[in-house]
């Protein structure tokens, strides 16, 4: 866990670049020995840690909630979307771009007039927001392809890099890794940039209003202004994510962005832990491989995965993960890290006592 106190102190832009490089790599490294399904669990998994980082950043570090965050990710993979299907050559860069400046204005929209809410009205307005939409993409079908929403081209996979792989399923194996691998470039630059964004001045001064908004004023930072950007950042993630989402399966619909997504970020964010990097990775991870954790509980308590019980597992689980997690971790899976080092360290003192004794 150094690598989370290295990102978390005040070191410089350039050391937290060779530690989320380095991390990157060595995630590289594992998708080689992982399975071609997991490892399109897991490019899945990569996009979800970008929205909840973003999520994150906006409770975390800015004290706003919001539960529209599903509908920034539709924003995102609509715009990337609807692009690609008109500029097919488009660099991967450059759609990942606009749908960052498209969920990045949507936030906008919504953060302007939410400047002045808090608590529940900011979350029932976000909430609205995301309902919305779903109808808004079925009702545009000339747009946005309506209930069978659109299609988009596969990933291409480079020739060099076919020709690291061999045996029967060579091209699969070879496709699933290069989508994984993609995302988890995708999401380290965006870990990369928002490890800098939390020890930047603005950072400084989310942090400064979540506690005391008074005293932010005094010092002179505008409330509206920050909060606004917090809401922009925060929808830009969440659109970078989304389109990501949406190009790893090559397909999206009004039904990809549920509006119970919301509902599983904002846990997912909870379990992992409020405010940090590593909670977002945990919460990624969490939700990559959480069919696997579903299947193998309804194999083990006989539940039919067709029945209502079976079709709401997960939720079911995750409902329970909460809840524990409140009850003996409020600061998420991340926050057992320093209580369990002190643990360690007040063991291993008492066994050196114990031996000079």
């Amino acid at each position: 866990m150094d690598w989370i106190r290295s990102l978390r102190s005040q070191d410089t832009t350039h050391s937290r670049f060779l530690v989320v490089l380095s991390l990157t790599i060595l995630v590289l490294l594992i998708t080689v020995f992982l399975p071609p399904v997991a490892d399109s669990q897991l490019a899945e998994g990569a996009a979800i840690a970008i929205v909840i980082l973003g999520l994150s950043w906006l409770i975390g570090w800015s004290g706003q909630i919001s539960l529209g965050n599903s509908g920034f990710m539709a924003v995102g993979a609509y715009s990337a979307s609807i692009w690609a299907q008109h500029h097919a050559t488009t660099p991967l860069v450059l759609t990942f771009f606009l749908a960052i400046v498209m969920g990045g204005l949507s936030g906008l929209i919504i953060a302007v007039p939410s400047t002045r809410l808090r608590g529940p009205y900011l979350a029932g307005m976000t909430l609205a927001f995301s309902a919305a939409i779903s109808p808004i993409a079925q009702n545009f079908t000339s747009v946005t392809g309506g209930e069978n929403g659109q299609f988009l081209n596969e990933l291409t996979t480079p020739k060099w890099f076919l020709h690291l792989f061999s045996g029967q399923n060579a091209a699969i194996n070879a496709n699933a890794q290069w989508s994984c691998d993609i995302a988890i470039v995708v999401a380290g630059v965006a870990f990369f940039f928002m490890a800098n964004l939390f020890h930047s001045r603005t950072g400084r001064a989310m942090r400064l209003i979540r506690d005391n908004d008074v005293a932010a004023e005094l010092v002179g930072i505008n409330l509206t202004l920050t909060r606004s950007s917090a809401f922009m950042i925060s929808a830009g993630f969440a659109g970078l994510g989304g389109a990501l989402y949406t190009i790893l399966n090559a397909t999206v619909n009004p039904s990809t962005f549920p509006l119970t997504l919301s509902i599983t970020l904002l846990t997912l964010m909870v379990l992992g832990g409020i405010g940090t990097l590593s909670g977002a990775v945990i919460g990624g991870i969490i939700y990559s491989f959480s069919a696997n954790l579903v299947d193998h509980i309804n194999a083990l308590t006989g539940v039919n995965p067709a029945s209502n019980l079976g079709a709401n597992m997960q939720g079911i689980i995750f409902g329970v993960l909460l809840i524990l997690t409140m009850l003996f971790a409020p600061r998420g899976i991340a926050g057992l890290w320093g209580p369990l080092r002190r643990l360690t360290k007040s063991r291993r003192r008492l066994v050196t006592h114990q031996n000079v004794q």
